[in-house]
C-alpha cells in the first residue's frame, strides 16, 4: 500500500516534517512512502529576496506531486505552512487542480490528514488544518487527525505545536526555530494512526 506524503515548504519546516512522515510510513509493515511537493508559483527572484533559495536547493531531488499521484495512493498526508491563518497560495493551486478528480469521484474514501507550521505560537496552525479539511471534505475523503492518545500535546512544560487537528510546529518570527522532538513525535503518531485506519478501511 501506497502512502503520498503532498507537501509545501518554503523555509524547510514542513520539509523536514514530511521526511519524518515518509520515515514513519516505512516503518509500517506493508506500506511504501511516496514524497511529492507541490509546484512552486513564485519565480526564483521573488524567493531569493525572501530568502528562500537555500530550502528549495534541499527539496530538489524532491518529485513535483500531480493531481494524478493523490489517484495512486492508498492513504494521503498533506503538510502545509500557514498564511494568515491559511494554506498559502501555492498549494491552493494544487488543490483547485484536484476537479478532475473531485468529477470522478476518485477520491471518495480515501484516509486523509494535514499537518501544519507557522510562525508564532498562535499564528493560525489550527484555522489552517481546519480550513484545509474543508475542500478535502468536498472530495469526499476520510478525515484524520491526531488523537489525545497522542500524550505530547497535553504536556505544559514547553511550547509547543501539535492539536487534536494534527501535527504543527512554530517557525519562530524569523524562522530559525526548526520542529521539535515532540513535535516531530507528533507526525509519527499521527501518520501511523492513519496508516492503521487505512489499513482497516482496505479490508
Amino acid at each position: 500500500m501506497k502512502a503520498y506524503i503532498v507537501y509545501y515548504s518554503m523555509y524547510g519546516h514542513i520539509h523536514a516534517m514530511a521526511n519524518t512522515a515518509a520515515a514513519a510510513v516505512r516503518e509500517m509493515d506493508g506500506w511504501t512512502a511516496e514524497l511529492r511537493r507541490v509546484p512552486e508559483t513564485l519565480p526564483d527572484e521573488v524567493l531569493e529576496k525572501m530568502g528562500a533559495l537555500e530550502a528549495k536547493k534541499l527539496m530538489a531531488d524532491v518529485v513535483t506531486a500531480r493531481p494524478e499521484d493523490l489517484e495512486d495512493a492508498d492513504a494521503i498526508i498533506f503538510g502545509t505552512p500557514t498564511r494568515f491563518g491559511n494554506m498559502p497560495a501555492q498549494m491552493k493551486a494544487f488543490i483547485d487542480h484536484l476537479s478532475g478528480l473531485w468529477t470522478r469521484h476518485a477520491l471518495v474514501g480515501k484516509p486523509v490528514t494535514v499537518f501544519a507550521s507557522s510562525n508564532t505560537q498562535h499564528g493560525g496552525q489550527e484555522s489552517t488544518i481546519l480550513t484545509f479539511h474543508v475542500p478535502l471534505l468536498h472530495l469526499g475523503m476520510v478525515i484524520v487527525g491526531l488523537p489525545y492518545s497522542f500524550a505530547g500535546q497535553q504536556g505544559v512544560t514547553e511550547i509547543t505545536g501539535c492539536s487534536p487537528y494534527g501535527a504543527s510546529t512554530i517557525a519562530g518570527p524569523d524562522g530559525s526555530r526548526m520542529p521539535s522532538q515532540n513535535e516531530l513525535a507528533g507526525v509519527t503518531f499521527q501518520t501511523k494512526h492513519l496508516l492503521e485506519i487505512a489499513t482497516k478501511l482496505a479490508r
